[in-house]
């Protein structure tokens, strides 16, 4: 393949190894609190501190005032601060990155004003994006992303867009997700040209946007599955976009579930991925959203039309009351 594989895994930084027992399994979000041994990752790796938050918060502020280039939905400390800690607390890329940001949801506000992420259950009723409500061996969310599921006949790609932008939304909000970022598993099982036909230069663009230089979620390791020469084809567009450290951190594991095992403990991996957790559903996320005011609260600042508590019996009974009218 014209692809070289990883399948070693570099010397590797030390990292968050955080106490994550099998059968520890929550859907919500820890909006509250950051464990030791993260806040000591965050001293370490990105050089936060309390007086550095306090000042890098109060610098980023100040710029936005004085340069007036843009309009941020918020100036709150806690949202500034996941700008900041996505550039490891360097003022002008926060700034560029923050600036990036509004102008992205300026120019994409389909994607969130008026959109109830409960409306978008579909995506993962059909199995094709996903959270898993634990986290893996280092602290990190998990996000899986199965495009051979995927059929652009039913679901444009911009419903695609819109559902992974609600996930890293309500993702971004953990403080802990802000500074340790999170790993996705790519799985292209399935994968046809038919899918190739709907990723236009325009949807790389967006995709670029959304990883690279316009949302404050740093992606720790992407790790792709089940890769053909249909997917060589689609990464050609994408690989002279992507910064050399996302090149780094981006490994091909093909069929070998072993080849991944070695960077997510199996143990963190549902049975599907050759681990030992069940399968949840994607729905439990939904449910979350809706049932903790404070995500509630702001996820509507961001323009979503969310409301709660979600009851998934009742979109249960709506199709069966449909398919009774058939």
């Amino acid at each position: 393949m014209a692809i070289s594989m990883k399948h070693e895994i570099r010397e590797r930084m030390p990292e968050c190894v955080l106490d994550d027992p099998v059968g520890d399994v929550e859907a919500s979000l820890d909006l509250d609190g950051i464990p030791d041994d993260v806040r000591e990752y965050a001293r370490t790796r990105l050089g936060e501190t309390d007086e550095t938050k306090s000042l890098m918060v109060d610098e980023l502020r100040e710029l936005i005032y004085q340069r007036g280039d843009f309009e941020p939905l918020s100036m709150d400390d806690d949202y500034l601060l996941r700008f900041l800690r996505a550039r490891n607390f360097k003022l002008e890329p926060a700034y560029k990155l923050l600036e990036n940001y509004v102008h992205f949801r300026e120019r994409n506000i389909n994607y969130y004003e008026g959109v109830s992420p409960t409306d978008l259950s579909h995506i993962g009723d059909a199995d094709i994006l996903n959270v898993y409500p634990y986290r893996e061996q280092t602290g990190r969310r998990i996000i899986t992303l199965k495009l051979g599921k995927w059929d652009p006949n039913t679901t444009p790609v911009d419903e695609l867009f819109t559902a992974t932008l609600a996930v890293l939304e309500a993702g971004i909000m953990e403080p802990r997700a802000q500074i340790l970022g999170g790993v996705c598993i790519i799985d292209l099982e399935g994968l046809s040209m038919t899918h190739a036909w709907h990723i236009t230069p325009s949807t790389v663009s967006k995709v670029i946007e959304i990883m690279v230089t316009s949302f404050p979620y740093k992606i720790s390791a992407i790790h792709i599955l089940h890769e053909s020469w249909i997917f060589e084809k689609i990464f050609t567009m994408f690989k002279p976009l992507l910064p050399a450290r996302y090149k780094e951190n981006c490994y091909f594991h093909g069929d070998d579930l072993s080849s991944l095992h070695k960077h997510i403990e199996s143990k963190y991996l549902p049975s599907v991925y050759g681990g030992t957790r069940p399968e949840y559903s994607y729905e439990q996320w939904f449910i979350s959203l809706t049932r903790d005011p404070k995500v509630v609260k702001q996820m509507q600042l961001l323009g979503y039309a969310t409301s709660g508590p979600y009851d998934p019996n009742e979109k249960k009974t709506a199709a069966l009351a449909e398919g009774t009218s058939n």
